[in-house]
């Protein structure tokens, strides 16, 4: 994220794991405590559970005077001014709940800038953390090496309602899990139109998409605003590239060149919103840039057909890897996707994809060398399993499988940003939103259709795609 936090906060963040949220709502079975202490239960004699660590930032001052928190009970009902901690407890009976419903949740002024992290009070690991809003966006975030604390890579929208559903295990490496949701609170009251870019500053694959999120929506049938918008918002690089932004939705777009980004290229990414009127007597205001630069090209096509992945170093062949596919009735979507991130491990169960347990098709492991594609959990990993069916036949449930040396090579050779296509697999066109990265899947004639400043109108492009039903997701 790129919004600044005065040193105070910044200190007090890095001792507690939050959640920049509102009201949170936990998913309980009836009779189970939620935010009770692990070690009370384990000393019980009760089933695995983990402690999570969770915290919100309030916007002090903006709703009337501040409340302290001086009962556990006023930080429930959401009376509490400033960061206060608290505790939610992810169980065995967890690992598979789903929040049904809208979530009763309370707007309270919370701070959408602020960072969204989720730890564990007690040993153990995450083992995955998914995060979307209520029209099935995802946040984009990443764990720390030892899988101890969860944080976004992307920022949170004001005004939103959020569900967060964290995996984990115990110190026994039971699986446990929670769901749960928040609100974010509204706009600031001046109103003027700020936008936060993704992703943070850094070096990344010649896939990577420049994301803005305006702080306001812009509505479709309002193209002259929006053609303001997108000339407001600068990406320059060295070399110069054709490119153009799409709108997503009303206060999301992309940005990416007619071709993947040149090798070591450098991106600078500028608002000049401040000042500029945007609609009727409504202004834009400051927002932070961003700066990016382009790795080596790196590019993996998986023909599944041939059972094959070829990857390429700036168009050279460094290395053919025999695979596996998705099988019949788990085909694995076809087309070009980027690298979202990288986890050393990944517990994967089948009842997450709603396969029954007691099934032949059922599943429980833990997978090594993990680079995710999706955010509903299609993989690039170690399959030490099928490595007899590699470079042979297609046995995965969606994901792409090889040898553990192979993935770790892979692991180790690419990194967020990076191309990752499968062609000839017979499963569903990865669509080009809402599960990653599949803005390339869009001609350069329907990805100019989504700009308002087009010249020449396109055939009608998707301008969001609801989030397909996963065919492989880690527990969570």
């Amino acid at each position: 994220m790129t919004s600044a936090h005065g040193a105070g906060r910044s200190r007090l963040w890095g001792a507690l794991a939050a959640v920049a949220g509102a009201a949170l709502v936990v998913a309980a079975a009836p009779g189970r405590p939620v935010g009770s202490d692990a070690s009370r239960l384990a000393a019980e004699g009760a089933e695995a559970a983990v402690t999570l660590l969770v915290n919100r930032a309030l916007d002090e001052g903006r709703d009337g005077p501040a409340v302290r928190c001086a009962v556990e009970e006023a930080f429930q009902a959401g009376l509490c001014d400033g960061w206060r901690q608290q505790r939610v407890l992810a169980t065995a009976w967890g690992a598979g709940s789903v929040l049904g419903g809208s979530a009763p949740t309370v707007a309270l002024p919370t701070d959408a800038d602020g960072p969204l992290e989720i730890a564990l009070a007690d040993p153990g690991r995450l083992t995955d953390v998914t995060v979307h809003d209520r029209h099935g966006r995802y946040v984009g975030g990443g764990s720390d090496p030892l899988g101890r604390r969860w944080t976004n890579t992307e920022p949170l929208r004001a005004g939103e309602e959020y569900t967060v559903r964290v995996g984990a295990q115990d110190a026994a490496g039971t699986p446990v899990g929670v769901t749960m949701a928040f609100r974010t609170a509204p706009p600031k009251e001046d109103g003027r139109l700020t936008v936060e870019f993704g992703p943070k500053d850094g070096t990344y694959g010649a896939g990577q998409i420049v994301t803005a999120t305006l702080s306001r929506p812009v509505p479709a049938d309002d193209r002259l605003s929006r053609a303001r918008v997108e000339q407001a918002l600068q990406v320059t690089s060295e070399p110069a590239v054709e490119g153009a932004w799409h709108w997503v939705d009303d206060s999301t777009l992309h940005y990416r060149p007619r071709v993947f980004w040149p090798a070591h290229a450098v991106v600078r990414v500028r608002s000049g919103l401040d000042g500029v009127e945007i609609g009727d007597h409504a202004y834009g205001g400051p927002s932070d840039g961003l700066d990016l630069t382009i790795g080596d090209r790196i590019e993996a096509v998986t023909d599944s057909a041939a059972h094959e992945m070829t990857v390429r170093r700036n168009g050279r062949v460094i290395r053919t890897i025999p695979v596996t596919t998705g099988k019949a009735g788990f085909r694995t979507r076809t087309g070009v996707k980027v690298v979202l991130g990288k986890e050393l491990e990944v517990r994967m169960r089948g009842d997450s994809v709603g396969i029954k347990r007691g099934t032949s098709e059922f599943y429980d492991m833990p997978v090594r060398y993990a680079t995710r594609v999706t955010w509903s959990g299609e993989y690039v990993h170690a399959a030490p399993w099928s490595v007899e069916a590699q470079g042979e036949e297609n046995v995965s449930h969606g994901c792409t499988g090889m040898s553990t040396a192979d993935a770790a090579w892979f692991f180790a050779t690419v990194r967020e940003g990076d191309v990752v296509e499968v062609v000839n697999s017979g499963g569903e066109r990865m669509t080009p939103f809402g599960n990653g990265f599949g803005d390339w899947n869009l001609d350069w004639r329907a990805w100019r259709a989504g700009s308002a400043l087009a010249a020449r109108q396109a055939p009608s492009a998707p301008a969001a795609v609801v989030h397909a039903a996963s065919r492989l997701r880690p527990l969570a």
